[in-house]
């Protein structure tokens, strides 16, 4: 709980106490009603309201009423005392079971302090809305509408830069979309807006280093590009331009620079396995495209960059992609089509189109979460979603088929959800168990020694086996395999 969370709880507790067993006085009345109105008025102001606290608001509301009640009354008007002892014995009971559920619901959906990045750069983003007029949007109900999407590129900053400036608040897009992977309300989420970022909006780019990596996000289906910050941070805090992509149709909501939003659309039903495993190899092909296209328009900005920010700034030939389930699979496929990507991370995505077939010729990590590992053996009696009926064939095909190194790890206690930050929006319900600081460690210090090893050239220890600091993590001997050149 935020600390003013706590104060309104105790100024609620207090006042309580005082109205229920305190001896009755106008100046007593008129401090504690003052003192409930201050706390809700700072609170919401500072903090904003959330609707984890609405039972604390309905137990504040009812002590409002009371002591206003109190004050209009005439000071010896007389009480009928019958049943006094019982009714203030449940009024107390009303309060402390109202806090108390406040309470847990705060602990339970907490507004949470990211992990900071351990790079030496601190973080700049800037949004940008992008259309591709060789491609028609396929998913659109408007004839002729061409294919747009929305990015976000975050850039190395040098400290001196950062310090000082405003930081950026997670968007509202997290909790949309996590209310819809979930099933869930989703004001239940709408606090995330109160989680700082270590993002700072409009700095220059670092002149540190003459070009920087470029690396290519894409999300997972009904999900978002912010929706893993921790390991988007812990890159470009190592020096890389990270560039997050929404892809319309299958992100849960991309809002456009003019205002207008697009909306996840659901698969529709199929008989058959193969039909949805067509259906996927579509929509997959859309997406891979997607980031071929970003990449052409990241070379031109390197070029020419209207608002000067990245000119002469990318490395174009050392350009990484990675992505989370549907992203993971958006990862695997554009690799295999188009090979200015040099290496690829997969966080338990698929494989649809040409990379079962064909395998790959760049270096290409896949990390599995143990839940998802389980649930493919032939006698699991639950199966996720992730583990349909081609995949193992095709993971199969891919790893042997491939031509340069390999990684396969499983993480146990994961799930598939671990690879974003949703531990940390609620460890009870979410880390399984785990530190949620460590769980999200773990996925940005595998990502960023894989590229750091395969962008940048640097031999990594994390790579060569199991590791004392993460013991959850296993690498499969039969497909992680190092090619000799």
């Amino acid at each position: 709980m935020r600390i003013l969370e706590i104060v309104v709880i105790a100024v609620i507790l207090t006042a309580a106490a005082g109205v229920l067993f305190v001896r009755k006085s106008r100046k007593l009345n008129i401090a504690m009603l003052l003192a409930v109105l201050l706390v809700l008025a700072l609170h919401g102001a500072l903090d904003h309201f959330r609707i984890q606290m609405v039972p604390a608001y309905a137990a504040a509301l009812g002590l409002i009423t009371v002591l206003v009640s109190r004050l209009l009354k005439p000071e010896h008007a007389v009480r009928s005392r019958p049943f006094r002892k019982l009714t203030k014995s449940l009024q107390l009971i009303l309060v402390l079971a109202l806090s108390g559920i406040a309470v847990f619901l705060s602990w339970l959906l907490p507004v949470f302090t990211m992990p900071g990045p351990t790079g030496s750069y601190a973080i700049g983003t800037i949004a940008r809305e992008l259309t591709d007029e060789a491609r028609k949007e396929t998913l659109s109900v408007e004839t002729g509408d061409k294919r747009r999407l929305m990015v976000n590129i975050w850039y190395p900053v040098d400290q001196r830069e950062a310090a000082g400036k405003n930081k950026e608040h997670y968007p509202s897009a997290v909790g949309e979309a996590i209310s819809l992977v979930f099933g869930l309300p989703g004001q239940l989420f709408s606090h995330v807006t109160g989680v700082k970022a270590h993002v700072t909006a409009g700095a220059a780019v670092s002149a540190a280093e003459a070009r920087y990596p470029v690396l290519l996000f894409s999300p997972g289906i009904r999900s978002t590009r912010f929706q893993s910050m921790t390991a988007v941070e812990e890159l470009v805090s190592h020096g890389y331009i990270v560039v997050g992509i929404d892809h319309p149709y299958t992100s849960a909501k991309v809002t456009f620079e003019d205002g207008e939003s697009v909306f996840y659309v659901p698969d529709p039903e199929f008989d058959t396995s193969a039909g949805l495993y067509a259906y996927n190899v579509t929509g997959i092909g859309i997406r891979a495209a997607d980031a071929s296209y970003v990449l052409d328009t990241l070379a031109q900005w390197d070029m020419h960059d209207p608002a000067g920010l990245l000119q002469g700034k990318l490395d174009l030939d050392r350009v990484g992609i990675f992505g989370h389930s549907y992203g993971g699979a958006t990862t695997a496929e554009a690799l295999a089509q188009d090979k200015r990507f040099k290496a690829g991370v997969s966080l338990e995505g698929g494989f649809w189109g040409e990379v079962a077939h064909t395998g790959l010729q760049q270096p290409f990590m896949y990390l599995m979460s143990g839940n998802t590992a389980e649930s493919l053996k032939p006698s699991a009696k639950v199966k996720e979603k992730v583990a349909y009926d081609e995949f193992t064939p095709d993971l199969k095909s891919v790893m042997v088929k491939s031509t340069n190194d390999t990684y396969y790890l499983t993480i146990d206690h994961f799930i598939h959800q671990s690879f974003t930050d949703i531990s940390l929006l609620s460890p009870f319900l979410f880390a399984k168990g785990m530190d949620p600081v460590h769980n999200v460690d773990i996925t940005r210090s595998y990502v960023t020694a894989f590229f750091d090893q395969y962008l940048k050239g640097e031999p990594q220890r994390l790579l060569e086996g199991p590791s004392q600091r993460f013991p959850e993590v296993k690498f499969d001997q039969a497909y992680t395999q190092k090619r000799d050149f």
